[in-house]
């Protein structure tokens, strides 16, 4: 059984991935014996599937759907059926929901069954002429299903057509097309499986001539200033996340109010899980003056009349933007929304486009299936005030930098990675991603001493994100030497980054937050630089990077005053030494090793004796820790009351008169 259960997960996992099969974890898998059902659980992907991901159910217990008789009241009887299922499943203390497909995976007698919603094959579901075009194409020995509401009455259905069909055939359908959803392909071996879907596809694609390109086309600079008041707007009091695309296929239909109207409705169950059932157009875009205008003028009637605000919208000549309460959501809701493009476009082709009805999407959209793989699509196992904000974290790949990147990534926050060093940022962004959290971690290759940089670095974060709510400023070199060792040039340098480069971050992040504050004048936003406790006092043989922090210290004093009536607080942290962190501890360039060579400490002879030098200059006798930090930063951004602060985190080893 062992072998038939690794190809259903093989077979899953190879058509999961790939978007032209399924999006967004849709579509479902099983494999049967004579006695078990093994099918996809609720809330787990095909792309990804593993043992871990498939509910057994008793094939004996699970036929009693078929016998017994429900309630006529649609909202009871789906209970009813799902009551049925549970208790047909083998293990209940593994605490897996069914699929509500199993039924229909049941009575299609064989041992495997691939159910996916393909874009080529919806193209042809999704359009006037679908029967016609499936009998034309397949004769009748595709079973072809009249759109009927998902769950119990679907099954119902299929299973007096399956009988019809039994009775024509002597045998099941190996294909079966349910009209606006997907398709259904039975075998007893997944190679056949391949084959079969294989062949549908060709089939389809001399009829519909498949879209073969798809082209990027530019980001407009002005949705910078569009982008962030959308999510405010659009967001309750915890701000989503917004993504955009703009490519050929999305400009084929933005370009009037006749052209969105083909890609106004839903044509699946799917979109009307992830996008909702009605989607904003937005015609007037030569500024983002008015496209704010007209947004705002739309928004209070799309929500009188709809009773929410839209997930999806069409701006003419600059893209698609869709909104959700993370990231992962965001990206699904954009794959789902370009697959109804494409469906549509194809099913325009061949008798026109068949939108769902407004009985058949109200009963999609409030059924406690849909309703449940709404609630999955977007849960975290923790919700706190961070999740799902954006943070840029500055010198972020590395040391202190690397260690708040991936703590705030933990708090399920979305993290820029913005430094020079390209590996460790790529390496860090992956390690972050391998966790499979509903948020996003990006690098993106900064120099903070260059302001052009740092403002490509802020466009780039709105275009991913959509807007900012924390900027830390953490990015720094330290050069030691007196003044008879240090030469302009390095002094320079020092301060360009650790001065100059805060000011890049503090004016360019301001903006973006500024945008925000607008459309919520109570949104709070932070920028915190991250100091140093030589930002509050000299240090000996080392005023190139203590002349910096002290600066840095008067900047953010001055910002916090200018940028309080935003709600953008202000902050410095300023931590003790970081005897772990490449700064101190790096092999060949590391202040160890800096200060035993320049003979900063006298007397010493070995690293160890710096170390210990610097180490019984603390009170608390040992150096500054990730975890310190992280709690100045963490009650920085909870708190509403201060800023223009600089909180020291040294261990006693700094006292503020």
């Amino acid at each position: 059984m062992k072998t038939e259960i690794n190809e259903l997960i093989k077979i899953s996992n190879f058509y999961g991935s790939s978007k032209e099969y399924v999006i967004a974890g849709g579509g479902n898998t099983s494999f049967k014996d004579a006695d078990t059902i093994w099918i996809k659980a609720s809330g787990h992907s095909l792309a990804d599937l593993t043992g871990d991901g498939l509910v057994a159910l008793n094939r004996e217990k699970l036929q009693v759907v078929s016998s017994n008789t429900y309630s006529d009241d649609p909202t009871t009887r789906e209970e009813q059926v799902k009551t049925d299922l549970f208790r047909s499943i083998v293990d209940p203390a593994e605490n897996k929901r069914p699929s509500v497909e199993t039924s229909l995976h049941e009575i299609i007698k064989y041992k495997y069954i691939v159910h996916l919603h393909p874009t080529l094959i919806n193209g042809l579901l999704c359009s006037r002429n679908a029967k016609n075009l499936t009998h034309k194409l397949f004769g009748e020995s595709v079973l072809f299903v009249p759109y009927v509401d998902p769950g119990y009455t679907l099954f119902k259905k299929l299973e007096s057509e399956i009988i019809l069909y039994r009775g024509k055939f002597t045998k099941d359908p190996q294909i079966i097309f349910l009209e606006n959803h997907g398709s259904f392909v039975g075998a007893d071996t997944t190679d056949e499986i391949r084959n079969i879907y294989d062949d549908i596809i060709q089939k389809i694609s001399k009829e519909l001539s498949p879209i073969t390109e798809i082209n990027p086309l530019p980001y407009n600079p002005i949705l910078n200033k569009v982008l962030p008041a959308l999510r405010i707007l659009l967001s309750g009091k915890q701000p989503g996340v917004i993504r955009f695309r703009h490519n050929s296929l999305i400009a084929k239909f933005y370009h009037n109010q006749q052209e969105f109207h083909k890609i106004s409705l839903p044509l699946t169950p799917d979109i009307i899980v992830y996008c909702k059932t009605n989607y904003l157009y937005i015609e007037q875009s030569s500024t983002a003056e008015k496209i704010l205008n007209s947004f705002r003028v739309q928004l209070p009637h799309f929500v009188s009349e709809y009773g929410y605000s839209p997930k999806v919208l069409i701006i003419k000549d600059m893209g698609l933007i869709a909104i959700a309460e993370n990231y992962a959501s965001a990206e699904a809701c954009l794959d789902i929304y370009e697959d109804l493009i494409k469906i549509s476009y194809y099913a325009s082709l061949r008798g026109g486009i068949k939108f769902l009805t407004p009985e058949q999407v109200d009963f999609i959209d409030h059924w406690e299936v849909e309703n449940y793989r709404r609630k999955v699509s977007v849960s975290d196992n923790e919700v706190n005030k961070l999740s799902n904000k954006v943070a840029v974290i500055t010198g972020g790949a590395q040391g202190f930098g690397a260690g708040i990147t991936e703590h705030l990534y933990e708090l399920k926050m979305n993290v820029v990675i913005a430094d020079l060093n390209e590996e460790a940022g790529n390496l860090l962004a992956l390690k972050l991603l391998s966790k499979k959290f509903s948020n996003k971690a990006v690098f993106i290759k900064t120099d903070v001493a260059d302001p052009i940089s740092v403002k490509d670095l802020i466009s780039a974060t709105v275009r991913e994100f959509g807007g900012l709510d924390l900027m830390v400023s953490n990015a720094g070199i330290l050069r030691a030497g007196g003044l008879d060792e240090m030469d302009p040039d390095t002094f320079a340098k020092t301060t360009d980054v650790n001065y100059k480069g805060y000011f890049h971050c503090a004016k360019y992040a301001s903006e973006v937050m500024r945008l925000q504050n607008q459309e919520n004048p109570d949104y709070f936003t932070d920028i915190i630089q991250i100091n140093s406790k030589s930002g509050l006092r000299g240090s000996n043989r080392n005023f190139a990077y203590a002349g910096a922090k002290f600066g840095g210290i008067g900047l953010t004093q001055s910002f916090a005053m200018e940028l309080a009536p935003c709600r953008i607080k202000v902050n410095s942290i300023c931590p003790g030494n970081f005897y772990e962190g490449p700064l101190w501890s790096d092999p060949h360039n590391g202040l160890f090793v800096q200060y035993l060579k320049t003979g900063k400490v006298p007397g010493a002879k070995t690293i160890e004796d710096v170390r210990k030098f610097y180490e019984n200059q603390v009170p608390m006798k040992r150096g500054c820790k990730l975890e310190d930090v992280m709690k100045a930063l963490l009650y920085i951004v909870d708190q509403e009351y201060e800023t223009g602060q600089a909180v020291p985190v040294t261990g006693g080893q700094v006292m503020l008169g």
